[in-house]
C-alpha cells in the first residue's frame, strides 16, 4: 500500500497553517474532497471545517464513527493519551527545536556557537587521547621479544625437505 496515512474519520492531524496553526486535532467527518470537519477538545481546536491542505496527517488514529460528538472525541483522546504520545514524538520535538531557534537573539546564537566549539574541542581531545593510548597498546602487543636470526635461503630449503637433517630419532628404540 503506497500511502499509510489516509484522510479518514478518527485520524489525528497537525494544523500546519491558519488560525489554529501548531495544534493537533481529530478528523470527525469528511465533508468533501477538500474539506473535513475537525475537533480537538483537548488541544483547544473548536469543531470546524478545515481545508485538507492545511492539515498534516499523523500516525495516530482514534476509532470514531462519522460525526462523533466532542465528548466522545475527548473521551477517546484521553483514553489513548494522544497528547502524551504527541509530546514524545520526534516530529513535535523538531517543531519545538525550530521554534526555540527562531526565538534566539544574535547573542544567544553567539553563545551557542562557542558552546558547540567547546564541546567539540573536549570530544576531539578525548578521542585523540584514547586513539594514542590504543596505538601505544597495540605497538606493545606487536613488539617482538626475540629477534629472528637470519638463515640463508639454501639452508631453509634444506631444512624444509630435510636434506641435511641428522637422523636424531633413528637410533632410539623402545
Amino acid at each position: 500500500m503506497p500511502y499509510e496515512r489516509l484522510v479518514q474519520v478518527g485520524r489525528v492531524a497537525y494544523v500546519a497553517y491558519g488560525p489554529e496553526k501548531g495544534k493537533i486535532c481529530c478528523i470527525t467527518n469528511i465533508i468533501d474532497q477538500t474539506r473535513v470537519l475537525v475537533d480537538g477538545p483537548s488541544s483547544h481546536v473548536r469543531r470546524q471545517a478545515l481545508n485538507i491542505k492545511s492539515l498534516h496527517l499523523t500516525k495516530y488514529v482514534l476509532k470514531l464513527l462519522p460525526g462523533a460528538r466532542s465528548k466522545t472525541v475527548k473521551g477517546l483522546w484521553e483514553k489513548h493519551d494522544v497528547n502524551k504520545k504527541w509530546q514524545e514524538s520526534r516530529w513535535n520535538k523538531k517543531l519545538q527545536a525550530k521554534h526555540s531557534r527562531s526565538k534566539m537573539t544574535d547573542f544567544d546564537r553567539y553563545k551557542l556557537l562557542h558552546a558547540k566549539q567547546a564541546y567539540n574541542r573536549i570530544v576531539n581531545h578525548e578521542y585523540n587521547r584514547l586513539k594514542k593510548k590504543n596505538k601505544t597498546q597495540l605497538a606493545n602487543k606487536t613488539k617482538k621479544s626475540k629477534r629472528r636470526t637470519f638463515v640463508a635461503k639454501s639452508k631453509r630449503i634444506a631444512n624444509k625437505f630435510k636434506i641435511f637433517a641428522a637422523p636424531a630419532a633413528a637410533g632410539k628404540k623402545k
